[in-house]
């Protein structure tokens, strides 16, 4: 069962847009993850701003769970194999959907980008679908 946690969420989301606008007003870029990523990789501009924004989003949670001050339960049980094909199969949309939601639904959105907001509603729309066959239809949790 999935917890109702508004003020964290509250929160944890303007954290986020936080982040999102001073990446853009310092940096003039688009705080999207995959994006983000993909600069780090070998042959990339500007490596140094986006290893430090891949590590606070690591860091952050990490310190939180040292310091006790939140409990963040890392097991899944899947298996291992299906979280690794389904990261593959997130990657390959996230290339043929032109980013990931965090770019088109934080950044995109907030820039009244028609592609981003169709982006964004294509992954609200699937993901209730989703949920709702697997929870209602396949009898999943």
């Amino acid at each position: 069962m999935t917890e109702f946690t508004p003020l964290q969420s509250l929160l944890g989301g303007g954290l986020i847009g936080l982040s999102a606008v001073l990446l853009m007003a310092f940096h003039g870029r688009i705080a999207g993850m995959t994006g983000i990523l993909t600069g780090v990789l070998p042959g990339a501009d500007s490596r140094g701003w986006r290893l430090a924004f891949l590590a606070g989003a690591v860091a952050a949670p990490l310190l939180l769970v040292t310091l006790d001050v939140v409990a963040i339960p890392f097991e899944s049980p899947s298996p291992w194999v299906w979280t690794v094909v389904s990261g593959l199969i997130v990657g390959i949309g996230v290339t043929f959907g032109g980013g990931c939601t965090s770019g088109h639904g934080v950044c995109g959105n907030a820039r009244l980008s028609p592609r981003s907001i169709v982006a964004t509603l294509t992954f609200m729309l699937t993901t209730g679908l989703t949920v709702y066959v697997i929870r209602h239809m396949l009898g999943g949790l």
